[in-house]
């Protein structure tokens, strides 16, 4: 049974980037797919164990200005700098058939279209256009960059814990 409070139930919804201004907010980035929506699952848990309730005040460069429960200084928002946020999976919106929280995906086993383990997916990346997986390769300590597209990965099973791709010539050699 889960409780909510099981880290598989925790979805990380953003980040905070350090102090803004000398007011006690925060720099937070939103990772939500609607930016603004991150304000709607509070309180949210840091994974530095604390709980916070999370108002944002306005749109700055890469974010926004917000600020936070027992957040009164810059001295205590500093403190919150790398601090990540997460929300329970149940207070987030359900995902379309062909969206994945990067949560789930973390881990999974990765093979190729013809059953050959080609990795595990150590982390998803995602630098403006599509998102990347990023492969721990079977007894390599390099990791390699597989794009999220359906056609590079035609098949996530999260209930069978697998990915199957289709890696781009080359991309693995």
């Amino acid at each position: 049974m889960h409780d909510g409070n099981d880290p598989e139930d925790q979805i990380c919804v953003g980040a905070i980037a350090g102090a803004f201004g000398v007011q006690g907010e925060v720099r937070l980035k939103s990772f939500t797919t609607d930016p603004l929506a991150i304000a709607d699952y509070t309180p949210l848990t840091g994974d530095n164990g604390a709980q916070y309730d999370l108002t944002i005040t306005r749109e700055v460069k890469q974010g926004f200005a917000a600020r936070m429960s027992g957040i009164a200084t810059k001295e205590q928002a500093d403190t919150l700098k790398g601090v990540r946020l997460f929300a329970p999976r149940d207070r987030l919106p359900s995902l379309p058939d062909d969206e994945y929280y990067h949560a789930d995906l973390i881990g999974l086993e990765v093979f190729d279209t013809g059953g050959a383990a080609l990795g595990r997916v150590k982390a998803v990346h995602n630098h403006g256009a599509a998102d990347l997986l990023e492969l721990l390769r079977p007894g390599q300590s390099r990791t390699v960059l597989l794009p999220f597209t359906l056609a590079c990965v035609p098949t996530v099973d999260l209930a069978a814990g697998r990915i199957v791709a289709d890696p781009p010539e080359g991309l693995l050699d």
